[in-house]
């Protein structure tokens, strides 16, 4: 089967070299069997995307020798994410709650993530109702709409079949009050639409996948093949973050070093020196 694979970064920050290993190893996974390479700028976060980050991205990854078959950008995608939402329909719910209010509920960690307590979910529709023009986000019932699918799993190119456990993540996000679609949301429904059949990204987002697995399987929506590659790390053995001052693939650029060479030398798992990958 031709593969269609994307690279989709969020235009609020500049691209380190983690995004590069993402983009070309999903490059190249494409271009082996003739398939399509597709960039989908993820820039539905109001407060935080820049355009001038999508024009530093699209260089980036022309300096890295990369080639993408479509654009795409999910501020044109509105449409599909209100659809999506108005189909899961009953098993949604507004969440009135602050961050620091779930935080404040938590006494520890349910799971791999601090799991949402359920603090909207018991509300009557008649309070829901009398608080509905507050800011608020959407959240999914997870226990009932595990309940409505059933067993689900999917495959990972390198852990193989995996058995989905959407419940140890909480009743997630769906439409966040400042966004109209979550990254669990946005992500799912664009992958489809797109006819994405294997998803690269890095392997912290495995966990994000049982969540992904369930709104597939509610929207009923195809499942691609998964390949979660390790992270690139620094030498006190923490990912690279933009927050954390991840060296930016646009300052290397801009000092003259060659961009193929970095790309081939991703390919070969060689990184520069300070740099390595971390566990699979």
């Amino acid at each position: 089967m031709v593969s269609v694979t994307r690279f989709a970064p969020s235009p609020t920050g500049r691209l380190h070299l983690g995004h590069a290993l993402s983009a070309v190893r999903a490059h190249d996974l494409a271009r082996a069997g003739g398939g399509r390479f597709l960039l989908r700028i993820e820039d539905i976060d109001g407060t935080r995307s820049r355009p001038e980050h999508v024009e530093t991205i699209l260089r980036d990854l022309a300096w890295l020798g990369l080639e993408w078959d479509e654009l795409s950008f999910q501020s044109e995608r509105l449409a599909l994410y209100a659809a999506a939402q108005a189909r899961l329909g009953d098993l949604l719910y507004p969440c009135f709650c602050t961050r620091a209010a779930i935080a404040a509920s938590l006494s520890a960690p349910h799971g791999p993530v601090a799991a949402y307590p359920g603090t909207c979910r018991s509300l009557s529709a008649q309070a829901r109702a009398a608080r509905i023009h507050e800011p608020h986000g959407w959240r999914i019932d997870i226990a009932r709409a595990v309940d409505r699918v059933g067993p689900l799993d999917w495959r990972d190119d390198q852990a193989g079949t995996i058995a989905a456990d959407p419940l140890r993540h909480g009743d997630v996000i769906l439409a966040r009050k400042d966004a109209p679609a979550s990254y669990h949301l946005a992500v799912t429904v664009d992958d489809a639409a797109q006819g994405v059949t294997d998803v690269v990204r890095g392997r912290d987002l495995f966990e994000a996948t049982h969540v992904h697995r369930l709104l597939q399987a509610l929207l009923r929506l195809p499942t691609p093949l998964y390949h979660h590659h390790p992270l690139i790390v620094g030498g006190d053995g923490q990912r690279l973050a933009k927050r954390h001052g991840a060296p930016a693939l646009a300052a290397m650029r801009e000092a003259g070093e060659d961009g193929h060479a970095l790309a081939d030398a991703l390919r070969r798992n060689m990184l520069p020196a300070g740099f390595r990958l971390g566990e699979a």
